[in-house]
């Protein structure tokens, strides 16, 4: 069998032979606020990598606010002296970069799996939840939807313009969920599902959504949570670049309109056993309703992860199929968890309450967190919205609040580690206070 090495060294290899034009590879992971950060390495340094050279980057990466300032969290960041921290390449991920101006590749990083993982980076987050899942019999079946907008590639005034209808072009302001839709931005979402194709990415189905120039993706369904997790990540990349290749910014900002649907991030999960029996159908589907129930009593500790930033709070409320209580149903887009309809071999559930500018790997972390404390507590869920249309518990709508609601809870510290939650919610504080130090023009308007 080959180390894990010699096969890095063959896919490097590989590459290389099929990209020639290739002289830089961007070596890339996802910081707290779900953001890429890393470096642009010679590839021939690349192979050297691969073969067991040491990767070493800041830790303090991870930590960047969400325009990328460094916060003081603890003794990171100013009293730990700034110090590197092994990385790995994550095998399978080298690909080529279409959207640049000059050939490049790409490939994820991580500091899972090496000998002092960084306890706060969102992928080792997810990557213990999972090995604990996977020795307690527990093995997750993955899959994202992501939606997202097209604007105008120029902003008026700062703020966003719909995007042009490439046939008429006039604005695409009519939301709708017609098919023509699909049509008439088909070069721009084409080149954008076979980009993520070649990043190795299972592209499903599309539909052109209810807001204006917004549009959702469907992923495949994965054994491995940490692939699915990347491939949202990925695609999150890609389809921003494809979009200023065509002339236009895609986004992924949760609530850009306040008169349009938000964009959420939905995350389908079955549990299977060590045989492929679905875990959550079995008992006449008594551990799906416990599963649930743990889903909803850490709903609300877990807004900081869901709703990341400011804008994300906005998407909650006011507007179809977004929740603003911790519920659930049966078909029902208005629940935060829904249960599709299904045959008892693909029963699973639907998570629908994160925003789609969240860290995918957090957001499935923390899905798998309050799946696991269902299970574990076998507690019955309250009714769902089908038996009760005012079924449901509030959650946190600001951050302050959600940071505070999220820092003490003691299943959430045991199940994504203490250390990781400290940190993480010191940086949504940090964040939030740091975006209110702006006078708006509003303000003057109201209270000059």
């Amino acid at each position: 069998m080959k180390s894990h090495s010699s096969t890095l060294l063959a896919e490097v290899r590989t590459f290389r032979q099929n990209h020639p034009d290739v002289r830089y590879v961007d070596l890339i992971a996802l910081d707290i606020p779900g953001h890429f950060y890393g470096k642009r390495y010679p590839v021939d340094m690349l192979e050297k990598v691969a073969a067991g050279s040491p990767l070493k980057l800041p830790q303090n990466a991870v930590l960047l606010g969400a325009q990328g300032g460094l916060f003081k969290i603890g003794d990171y960041c100013f009293h730990d002296g700034d110090p590197d921290a092994n990385r790995r390449l994550v095998p399978g991920t080298l690909k080529p970069v279409s959207w640049e101006a000059q050939p490049l590749g790409q490939m994820l990083i991580t500091s899972d799996g090496t000998e002092a993982p960084i306890e706060f980076e969102p992928r080792e987050v997810l990557a213990k939840v999972l090995e604990r899942l996977h020795r307690k019999g527990i093995h997750p079946v993955v899959a994202f939807e992501l939606e997202f907008y097209l604007f105008d590639k120029k902003l008026s005034d700062g703020l966003p313009q719909f995007a042009r209808d490439p046939l008429s072009d006039d604005a695409d302001d009519q939301p709708n969920l017609h098919i023509e839709r699909l049509s008439r931005f088909a070069p721009v979402l084409d080149d954008m599902v076979e980009t993520a194709k070649a990043q190795g990415i299972d592209i499903t189905v599309i539909t052109a959504e209810l807001g204006p120039g917004q549009f959702e993706i469907n992923f495949g369904h994965l054994e491995d949570g940490l692939r699915a997790a990347d491939w949202a990540a990925l695609f999150c990349r890609s389809t921003r670049g494809v979009a200023l290749k065509h002339g236009y910014r895609a986004s992924f900002m949760a609530k850009p309109y306040l008169q349009h649907p938000g964009s959420g991030m939905h995350v389908h999960v079955s549990l299977y056993d060590a045989a492929g029996n679905n875990l959550l159908a079995a008992h006449q589907q008594q551990p799906l309703r416990h599963a649930v129930a743990g889903c909803l009593e850490l709903l609300p500790h877990c807004m900081p992860i869901f709703s990341p930033n400011h804008n994300a709070f906005r998407r909650l409320g006011g507007t179809v199929n977004a929740a603003t209580r911790a519920c659930w149903g049966y078909e029902d887009r208005d629940a935060c968890v829904r249960i599709p309809e299904s045959d008892p071999r693909n029963l699973r559930i639907e998570h629908r309450l994160a925003s789609a500018d969240a860290n995918p790997y957090l957001v499935l972390a923390a899905i798998l967190v309050g799946l696991e404390h269902g299970l574990e507590a076998a507690k019955e869920p309250i009714a769902p919205l089908n038996e009760d249309r005012n079924s449901g518990a509030d959650f946190p709508l600001e951050m302050l609040e959600a940071v505070r609601a999220m820092q003490h809870q003691p299943a959430l510290r045991e199940g994504l580690g203490a250390e990781f939650v400290d940190v993480y919610c010191e940086n949504k504080r940090q964040d939030h206070l740091a975006f209110q130090q702006e006078i708006h023009a509003r303000e003057y308007r109201w209270y000059l």
